[in-house]
């Protein structure tokens, strides 16, 4: 099938940059390999950025779009009985689902920039990014989920996990540079007592030269004495 532009003009990859081609609605590119490859680095670009910033940000207090309390909202009018920690594929995939969702979907369409681009959406809020853990959605529906999880507190299971791993992680280098530096002050300390222990001995000897001497003063006055 040929790729076409929203025109239905034939669109050529070789003509086209990547950051233009990704400008225009995915259903103008038809089955193009290298528009699709383009769009899965995307999706996983958007999906390595997203799992970071709920790792190192308490994702309660997150803003994903300037609309979020409208989404949200909207959601949960239409989904309220949704099981959004791990997710049924077919909740999002099946027919009957695809035929709920479309309309949510449609209402954000000149709202949510880029509302129907493909994302990649974590089927288990706990986990990360995995093949297994990921399925592939429109922009509004991944917004729509993860903005839910936040509010909800789901993904705190991330942030809390990823946090403890890394205060771990520096308690451990910490213990170590104590470890290293007591080990240097027990070296120091060893090397102290050995130079106290060399003083010494040369006190001792030179303690014992000054009574040879004296031994042998008192001899020579004794001499003359006699």
């Amino acid at each position: 099938m040929a790729a076409t532009s929203g025109t239905d003009e034939p669109v050529s990859g070789e003509l086209v940059s990547v950051a233009h081609a990704l400008s225009l609605p995915a259903e103008s590119y038809g089955n193009d390999p290298d528009i699709e490859m383009a769009w899965a680095m995307r999706a996983m670009l958007h999906a390595e950025v997203y799992y970071k910033l709920i790792s190192s940000v308490d994702p309660q207090f997150l803003k994903l779009t300037k609309v979020d309390d409208q989404i949200y909202s909207e959601f949960r009018k239409n989904f309220e009985k949704l099981k959004i920690d791990i997710l049924d594929p077919e909740e999002l995939k099946s027919e009957s689902a695809k035929e709920k969702w479309r309309p949510f979907c449609l209402k954000f369409n000149g709202i949510v920039e880029d509302f129907n681009y493909g994302t990649l959406l974590r089927l288990d809020c706990s986990q990360g990014y995995t093949e297994e853990n990921t399925v592939f959605v429109p922009r509004i529906q991944f917004f729509a989920i993860e903005i839910a999880r936040n509010r909800e507190g789901y993904n705190k299971a991330v942030y809390i996990s990823v946090q403890n791993k890394e205060g771990g992680e520096k308690r451990a280098d910490s213990g170590e540079e104590e470890n290293t530096k007591n080990r240097g002050e027990k070296g120091a300390d060893s090397g102290e007592e050995k130079e106290e222990g060399i003083n010494r001995e040369e006190k001792t000897d030179k303690g014992g030269e000054k009574g040879e001497e004296a031994d042998k003063d008192i001899n020579k006055s004794g001499e003359k004495a006699m």
